[in-house]
């Protein structure tokens, strides 16, 4: 199978962050079309002071980034920061009156390269050293799935899903070459239920100077059975009551201890650690994939046409000797319960981190099945 061509081209906005072009039509691929448009909006330099600490009853890291309090908050049509920028409008973060898909760094990042340390820089948030504390330093991206603002990623075509793995894959490999970067996360937040400011078709990519919990666990877990998500992936198909659907290389499913009112994952068939390990024939099944999968969800609740979710990639750590025995997933899941009713995260959720789901993992997958 021919490799997907996507043509990548760099420039910087005026603030000094970094923004990438990834063209896939025709135009752009025959030189027909240039990237070659200046941010005009003359913004100051960017700057940031994020920082962590370590909680010493957890062990897990807190991120403080108090210049996110003021990132835009759902802006009219014509102050969309995601659109392209058109002739007589507001500038936005892409200084080109049209796109493929883009990347930038984010404006309002939780992590940052952006940021002056000092070389007395306190390691201890407390005089009893008991909570440490560190720059959070690392990179967060914002990758814009279409110029089209009222779509959402079910309505992309299959091809322009197959450049979104490219640039997923593209940055991977260079968020995973950062110092100290020890985890890349792509992501999708949909739906204002869950909290999303921005309408427009987007997802992120965070970069973790640590192993978040989720990762963490799953490593541990790895340590004490290497052979982990080979045996769950035969288990489950051996047992098939939570396969939605297969593939050639690539297996949906539910998983058999699902959190969450609407969740499932997409798993590849081979050990594959991320998205730079994934070959040709592979991203261009899981495109077609995908594009069944975002538009089963959204058929999922009855009389909802967009469902909330949150699209999550968990891939292996950057480097962990466990790192080939990690099989990357996507986890895709809803916090609505029913139609038009949300989950909350109550006491034992949000306390003591124990789950109480209101269906069974069967009766999702038989659900989706029927949508599928």
């Amino acid at each position: 199978m021919s490799e997907h061509e996507v043509k990548v081209t760099e420039t910087t906005l005026s603030d000094g962050r970094q923004l990438l072009f990834f063209d896939d039509s025709p135009e752009a691929l025959a030189g027909k079309v240039t990237r070659n448009s200046v941010d005009h909006r003359g913004l100051p330099e960017t700057h940031t002071e994020s920082e962590m600490r370590k909680d010493p009853l957890t062990g897990d890291w807190v991120v403080f980034a108090a210049h996110r309090m003021n990132r835009t908050f759902l802006p009219p049509a014509n102050e969309n920061p995601l659109a392209p920028t058109k002739p007589g409008a507001l500038p936005t973060e892409v200084p080109a009156d049209d796109y493929d898909v883009v990347v930038f760094e984010n404006r309002f990042p939780s992590f940052s390269m952006h940021m002056d340390v000092p070389a007395d820089y306190a390691e201890y948030a407390d005089p009893a050293h008991m909570v440490p504390r560190a720059p959070a330093q690392a990179r967060c991206e914002v990758v814009c799935f279409a110029p089209n603002p009222d779509i959402s990623f079910r309505d992309l075509p299959a091809y322009r899903i197959r450049t979104i793995i490219e640039v997923w894959a593209h940055r991977t490999r260079a968020l995973s070459a950062i110092e100290g970067v020890q985890t890349v996360f792509p992501f999708e937040n949909r739906g204002e239920e869950i909290g999303v400011t921005l309408q427009h078709p987007h997802g992120q990519i965070y970069s973790y100077p640590f192993l978040p919990p989720r990762i963490s666990s799953i490593m541990h877990q790895l340590e004490e059975h290497p052979k982990l998500f080979e045996n769950l992936l035969a288990s489950e198909l051996e047992d098939g009551r939570r396969i939605v659907a297969e593939t050639d290389h690539f297996v949906v499913f539910v998983p058999a201890a699902a959190k969450w009112p609407l969740e499932v994952m997409v798993m590849p068939r081979r050990q594959v650690a991320d998205f730079t390990e994934l070959t040709d024939e592979e991203k261009e099944e899981l495109s077609r994939v995908l594009k069944r999968l975002y538009t089963a969800v959204d058929n999922f609740f009855e009389g909802v046409e967009r469902t909330p979710y949150i699209a999550a990639w968990n891939q292996a750590p950057v480097k962990h000797p466990a790192r080939d025995c990690f099989r990357m997933h996507l986890q895709l899941f809803s916090l609505m319960r029913s139609p038009h009713r949300m989950k909350f995260l109550a006491s034992s959720e949000s306390a003591m981190g124990v789950w109480i789901n209101d269906t069974t993992p069967e009766i999702i997958a038989d659900t989706l099945r029927k949508v599928w």
